[in-house]
């Protein structure tokens, strides 16, 4: 007969963060603190963005040649992969990245809007014989951009630059990616198939072309900013620019390499509604809750976007737990699609490593003072308009 091992405690020993607050636990912690914001109504106006923290990129990305390969969203990315493998005391430890797995949630590469503006330019005047897309494309475009917009090489350039060289998978698919990347890696750590993991996401916000994909939905926060819970007439989200990965890793391995934990990810679930009728959102949370095992009174961090009706429907589920203290990463970081789920588990595992909640952030009140120390906080994300997830983070006893 077979023995049953019993699943592993996963720790989250790693975190990096690279945001529009600034770089780092403690920039991000002490802005949390003065509430502060950084968000940006002209630039892309009338859209609102909440730009990156500018940074040194050699800090984490020494080769000029590797940055300048990369675009925006994978320069971010792999700047807070190298953040998160600090944080872990890893860094540059080969054994151990020899054999660190890769579990990355990453959106579609960015566009060469100058190419886009001249070809439809050209088009818009008439300028455009057969064969005239094609010309331009093959002559316009460099070799290096088909790099920038392959999803996975986020993954392949963490690899490239920090030497993680385990397995890798990439997934894809907006904020459902994340919440399904860092449920497998806590599975495969619990199981026993993985020791030590690099799970995260990066997000560029800063973008005219996916500003304008996403206007083709309606769901952009245009002309003012105002927190999440305060967009009633006025819904939408605004795009933030943000990298987080985290370092997690099995109890024993920790253990056995003098690591100290931040926080242990005890559960993550997962659903994917059908949101053909009202309600559908507010029905898979409530569906969801019950499989973490919590009590009545805690914390609560939600990536909830701004956008509707999926906000609504997530405040209406929350209304369901009044003894629950709330915060919206969204109002804060901007809504950060892939990297939005991976934040709010960050931020989680920061606040029960500093034994407080970060305080709220919304003057409409939904969003309460919370005093004591923390032991567990539960993350929320309910993609824009696909996915569902919660996962349970506690403190290490």
């Amino acid at each position: 007969m077979t023995e049953t091992r019993p699943a592993a405690e996963v720790w989250i020993t790693g975190i990096g963060l690279a945001t529009s607050l600034g770089e780092g636990l403690d920039a991000n912690w002490d802005a949390l603190q003065a509430r502060r914001l950084n968000v940006d109504e002209t630039g892309f106006a009338p859209y609102i963005v909440h730009p990156w923290a500018k940074v040194s990129l050699d800090a984490q990305i020494p080769k000029k040649g590797d940055q300048r390969q990369m675009e925006a969203w994978q320069r971010i990315g792999t700047y807070a992969a190298g953040l998160a493998l600090d944080s872990a005391g890893v860094k540059g430890n080969k054994e151990i990245l020899g054999r660190m797995d890769m579990i990355v949630a990453a959106g579609g590469g960015e566009r060469d809007l100058a190419v886009d503006t001249g070809i439809l330019s050209a088009q818009a005047k008439g300028n455009s014989a057969p064969g005239f897309l094609n010309e331009r494309l093959m002559g316009d475009l460099r070799p290096t951009l088909f790099l920038a917009q392959l999803s996975n090489l986020l993954a392949g350039n963490i690899a490239i630059v920090h030497g993680v060289s385990g397995t890798s998978r990439t997934f894809m698919g907006e904020e459902a990616a994340s919440i399904d990347a860092a449920r497998i890696a806590l599975a495969r750590i619990s199981s026993g198939q993985s020791e030590i993991a690099l799970v995260g996401a990066a997000h560029n916000g800063e973008r005219s072309d996916l500003l304008v994909l996403y206007e083709f939905g309606d769901f952009n926060l245009k002309e003012k900013y105002a927190p999440v819970w305060q967009r009633d007439g006025n819904s939408g989200f605004a795009l933030g620019s943000a990298g987080c990965f985290l370092v997690l890793e099995s109890r024993e391995h920790a253990e056995a390499r003098g690591a100290k934990p931040y926080a242990k990810l005890t559960k993550v679930v997962a659903d994917l509604a059908q949101r053909k009728r009202p309600g559908a959102v507010t029905k898979s949370l409530e569906a969801l809750w019950p499989k973490l095992g919590v009590g009545d009174n805690g914390n609560l961090i939600t990536g909830a976007t701004g956008a509707e009706p999926v906000t609504s429907e997530e405040k209406a589920f929350l209304r369901q737990h009044p003894g629950y203290a709330v915060r919206a990463t969204g109002t804060i970081f901007g809504h950060t699609l892939e990297t939005q789920f991976p934040l709010g588990l960050a931020l989680a595992a920061l606040s029960l490593s500093r034994g407080a909640l970060f305080p709220p952030n919304d003057p409409t009140g939904f969003e309460v003072e919370k005093a004591g120390h923390p032991d567990q906080i539960v993350v929320v994300g309910a993609g824009h308009w696909q996915g569902e997830g919660m996962a349970l983070v506690e403190a290490v006893k």
